[in-house]
């Protein structure tokens, strides 16, 4: 089993696989095997693995792992020749982490064999049991498992790698211009020094700016100093403890059916853009203090309301009284894409009845 973090950045496919593959003799034998990244600077962004004695001049035991040093500290690691930067990608037979689990987390796992034990399905879902999963203690795998594990191998990794963990990251990863500015979509840095706009949605400019990140997005706007980048979370935590809706909920919302945009919204409205996935369907609902219009732009729909059942197609539309119950479903081939305008005194998700539901929300 090869575990790998969804948001790296590794350009260089081949020289991942083999990677990985080098691993394999020692995942054999018995060993949690983890890859490091050979380091090209002290930072003090990732935590540090060192290598230990060699095992097959691939793979080396692992003498400590360590946590995210100060920078003086990080220098004085890089001077010692034998560290490498903790990737959190690891391979190991399943039989392995499952004895390793049992050594060293014996809570999680028995939660987790509860929660799968009772688990239900719906359609392309399985859902754990719901007590089981929540009492599980919350932990990394590295602290819970990886740390306390003595079968432990690094196989080092020397091509370029990123785990994308701040914007100034995120920076790095487009070209500068002579002015030292990286610019993702329409940005336009005039005057600027080391300024990087990520605009993918409308022109943004600065003017006379140096060391700056500058990411607009459709839920908020961020201006920071480049050396104030790794502080992010902090902003983020101050959001949540003030209560500020755009810290835990997007404007573009997933949903197992396919997705919605809430495009504008007043004290009274709410319009939201929204794709219905071939085949998928809303949940059969009603609501006690909004009206909803509904407008289609392409696509076919399958609309129920009250004792009806109707098509509608691109440029047709019909209203939905407070109170009534109805569904939206795409029977057709390609997506159904819908303009929906919500009207009433109380406008939030929590107002939905859900009377039949083809994924088991409540």
């Amino acid at each position: 089993m090869l575990f790998c973090p969804s948001d790296h950045h590794i350009p260089d496919t081949n020289a991942f696989a083999t990677m990985a593959q080098q691993g394999i003799s020692a995942a054999c034998q018995g060993a949690i095997v983890t890859f490091g990244v050979v380091p090209s600077f002290p930072s003090t962004a990732y935590g540090y693995i060192e290598q230990g004695t060699s095992n097959d001049n691939i793979s080396f035991s692992v003498a400590r792992f360590i946590e995210k040093p100060t920078a003086d500290k990080a220098e004085e690691l890089i001077l010692q020749g034998n560290m490498l930067w903790n990737a959190g990608i690891f391979l190991v037979q399943a039989g392995t982490l499952l004895t390793a689990m049992e050594e060293h987390a014996a809570d999680i796992l028995q939660s987790c064999r509860q929660a799968m034990g009772q688990a239900t399905q719906d359609q392309q879902f399985v859902r754990p049991e719901p007590e089981a999963f929540i009492a599980c203690r919350a932990d990394s795998i590295d602290y819970a498992v990886l740390e306390h594990h003595k079968k432990m191998a690094v196989v080092p990794f020397s091509s370029a790698w990123s785990d994308v963990g701040s914007w100034s990251a995120v920076a790095n990863l487009c070209s500068p211009d002579k002015q030292g500015n990286r610019i993702d979509g329409q940005g336009l840095a005039i005057q600027s020094e080391r300024t990087y706009i990520h605009a993918p949605h409308r022109v943004v400019v600065t003017l006379g700016t140096q060391d700056l990140l500058v990411i607009d997005t459709p839920d908020a706007l961020l201006v920071v100093a480049s050396s104030h980048a790794e502080q992010v979370k902090t902003v983020v935590a101050q959001l949540e403890a003030s209560e500020t809706p755009e810290a835990g909920i997007h404007r573009k919302v997933a949903r197992p059916w396919g997705w919605y945009d809430s495009i504008d919204r007043g004290e009274r409205f709410q319009v939201k853009r929204i794709v219905v996935k071939p085949g998928s369907s809303l949940s059969l609902q009603k609501h006690h203090h909004r009206a909803e219009h509904w407008i289609i732009v392409s696509g076919t729909a399958m609309v129920t309301k009250g004792t009806e059942t109707f098509l509608l197609t691109e440029n047709q539309s019909t209203y939905i009284p407070i109170g009534e119950i109805h569904r939206l479903e795409n029977p057709g081939k390609t997506d159904l894409e819908m303009i929906e305008v919500q009207s009433g005194s109380y406008l939030h998700e929590d107002d939905i009845v859900r009377l039949q539901d083809n994924f088991g929300r409540a």
